[in-house]
């Protein structure tokens, strides 16, 4: 594994303390132009994804990328999880990466 380059596991709430960081977030689809992509955080707040590809509405996608602001993500890479995904698990991942257990995680 890489660990030249860490991302830290963010939702849209904990974004906001990683503007200008690498991090790491999964969307819900929700619109797509090829350009920017508007999409639901798993804690269900609003974030924009800027670079992505054109994707299929409603898939799951973890970008991989910079912190622009509070709500926008400026992609480098991206991996399409589909049209499922366990988004309550994925922020007890995101809370323990930032909390208690941020020592754990890259």
């Amino acid at each position: 594994m890489d660990t030249s380059s860490p991302s830290v596991f963010v939702n849209a709430e904990l974004l906001r303390m990683h503007v200008g960081k690498k991090v790491r977030a999964v969307v819900h689809v929700i619109q797509s132009d090829g350009e920017i992509t508007t999409g639901k955080s798993t804690d269900e707040h609003q974030l924009i994804v800027k670079g992505l590809p054109h994707v299929s509405l409603m898939s799951y996608v973890e970008v991989i990328g910079i912190a622009e602001s509070d709500q926008s993500i400026r992609t480098e890479t991206w991996t399409n999880f589909g049209n499922t995904f366990d988004t309550q698990s994925y922020n007890q991942v995101c809370q323990l990466a930032n909390g208690e257990f941020k020592g754990l995680f890259l």
